[in-house]
């Protein structure tokens, strides 16, 4: 049973830590020596910036009460060139940052999807697929601006400030002990908000998460969702999940734009203060309060609560990529609960002899699907699986491939306990086929060749022609070469799996799995195809889950699971001597097929 839907809100397993930021930051560190660059060519900036309001000032009142005509131009001039400097290093650091950002990103990316690839079904049975895409491509995405920008410009105007600072104070303590009272209001407004700001995130990144887990659903099912006309009645979903994102991400906006509007506030009530302050003390002859001073403050001024306000940005987009940070390093920390064990082997060789021994396993702790299952499976058998739906076919050949781990018991290959093997060469040596036959995007080629990546094009022909797929596969209109879409959508189901067969056939496995691998060919081509399954089942163990009985009646040994047990095994001679399950099974399709 899944642990999540699209309607349910994911729950962190582990609350957010400082060391989470600081694994972040490992992902920095190859780029520091550029990000130093960017860092001095950025308080360069910011030194330059400072000139400014200075210049200003003695135009103001050295200048122009000495009508100093010379003076004025020349210096109007190096503000132009200041100004030209500062465009220049504006875009360095835009293109240097950009580019450390999509790597750090690429990176990230990488190792969720690295990941992924190794996690077990386990995995992917408990959580919509829609859900995981989103962390990959959403969250990765929305740390985008935090890594290419929000960084080094929190570092450089850390810096701006200290500079900012210096010049204020030199001109006039007075007035910068002004500027600076508005401080302990804005740190007593970003601590109250705090915790609604990380909130209101998390909850974002839920709903956005169960709206693309919604969606992918949805595409995923439209032929059946048209079928049975249920258009309206998604769309009524949809819309509720995109009004529940839509609500929390105006709760987590409301509390971000919280700072901006207060730290306007602020400038705005300090610059007032300096003007009537200043003014006054300027009636009164206060020493060192000129016009060109209170020029000057008012230019500081404004890029003093710049860097506040960009600081106040980092501060919002930290809270924001916490709530991405929380689910990204959930999913790479997802512990790979089926992988090689210490000391693990490379697999030998398969001859293909296997044996389950009290093999138990169940996939929800305490309700066993298998328990107790014993058979041996002799090198180049076939092996076929029957039973009713839940008994438990399907979880025997997953195990053979090692998808899950056993709770308990033992399966060998050729006396090797699979445990004690890596699984690359394990998997290697086997061919899987299930019912539903997955065709990739690309040519039909590509998708036989899958199997096999060294196999020439005479091979791929070959290995369709053995399983009857060659003639269909030339009818269309570029043959082997026509371009399918995902999933083989323009095919027909028996055709996807006719191409499945040869991709399962050119892989020449020591061992293979047919999972209802006939169910949608139609029965004139399955007769067909006998022959090439007979080539196809040759010299090698197979495993055959089927419905039909009638395809597997030739099989060395038919195995009936009921109840997490082998109930019944022989040749199909055999079972219907034994008057048991298998006969009535047998019996019921039978007499269906006379009846129609």
């Amino acid at each position: 049973m899944a642990r999540n839907k699209y309607d349910i809100d994911e729950t962190l397993q582990t609350e957010f830590n400082t060391s989470q930021l600081k694994r972040l930051g490992k992902y920095i560190i190859p780029y520091r020596k550029d990000m130093g660059i960017t860092i001095v060519l950025l308080t360069i900036l910011k030194a330059l910036d400072m000139l400014t309001p200075l210049i200003l000032m003695i135009i103001m009142d050295n200048f122009i009460p000495n009508e100093n005509i010379r003076g004025i131009i020349l210096i109007s001039i190096a503000l132009l060139v200041i100004y030209f400097i500062i465009s220049a290093i504006i875009r360095m650091k835009t293109t240097i940052m950009s580019r450390i950002g999509q790597n750090i990103i690429h990176k990230i990316r990488s190792d969720i999807f690295n990941h992924l690839q190794v996690l077990p079904f386990s995995y992917y049975d408990d959580k919509p697929h829609g859900k995981i895409q989103v962390r990959v491509v959403n969250y990765v995405n929305s740390l985008s601006d935090l890594l290419s920008n929000g960084i080094v410009n929190t570092i450089t105007d850390l810096f701006g400030l200290i500079f900012i600072l210096v010049f204020m104070f030199s001109i006039n303590v007075r007035l910068t002990l002004i500027c600076l009272l508005g401080m302990p209001l804005l740190i007593v407004i970003i601590f109250v908000i705090k915790k609604q700001q990380r909130a209101s995130w998390q909850k974002m990144s839920n709903k956005s998460s169960n709206l693309n887990a919604y969606i992918a659903e949805s595409i995923n099912g439209i032929r059946v969702t048209q079928s049975f006309t249920r258009e309206q009645e998604n769309i009524k979903i949809f819309n509720t999940l995109s009004n529940d994102y839509s609500m929390a991400w105006m709760k987590a906006v409301k509390y971000a734009f919280v700072l901006w509007p207060a730290i306007q506030n602020i400038s705005t009530w300090t610059m007032v203060a300096i003007y009537v302050l200043g003014i006054s003390w300027m009636d009164q002859g206060v020493t060192g309060i000129t016009v060109g001073v209170l020029i000057a403050f008012t230019g500081y001024i404004g890029r003093f609560w710049a860097p506040i306000n960009t600081l106040a940005s980092f501060y919002n987009s930290v809270l924001n990529a916490v709530s991405y940070l929380e689910r990204i390093f959930e999913t790479i920390d997802e512990p790979v609960l089926v992988k090689d064990c210490e000391g693990a082997v490379e697999m030998p060789e398969i001859k293909g002899e296997i044996v389950f021994k009290e093999v138990v396993f169940s996939y929800e702790k305490g309700t066993p699907i298998l328990n107790g299952i014993n058979f041996k499976a002799n090198i180049g058998d076939s092996y076929a699986i029957v039973g009713p739906t839940g008994a438990g076919k399907t979880t025997i050949i997953n195990l053979i491939s090692r998808f899950y781990n056993l709770d308990s018991g033992t399966i060998t290959i050729d006396g090797i306990d699979i445990n004690s093997v890596t699984i690359k060469s394990l998997r290697q040596q086997m061919g899987v086929m299930l019912q539903d036959s997955f065709i990739f995007s690309g040519t039909i080629m590509d998708n036989i060749r899958y199997g096999n990546m060294e196999a020439t094009d005479e091979q791929v022909v070959e290995a369709a022609k053995t399983v009857c797929a060659h003639e269909f596969i030339e009818a269309l209109e570029n043959g082997y070469y026509t371009e399918v879409n995902e999933r083989g959508t323009r095919l027909s189901v028996g055709q996807r799996q006719l191409i499945s067969f040869a991709r399962a056939l050119l892989a020449d496995p020591k061992i293979l799995i047919l999972d209802e691998a006939t169910s949608s060919i139609d029965t004139e081509t399955e007769i067909l195809l006998q022959e090439g399954l007979s080539k196809l089942l040759a010299n090698r163990t197979s495993f055959i889950i089927a419905h039909r009985l009638s395809t597997i009646k030739n099989s060395t040994c038919i195995m009936y699971v009921d109840g997490g047990k082998i109930q019944e095994m022989g040749t199909h001679d055999e079972l219907l001597e034994l008057k048991g399950k298998y006969n009535e099974l047998y019996m019921s399709q039978y007499k269906f097929l006379e009846k129609n």
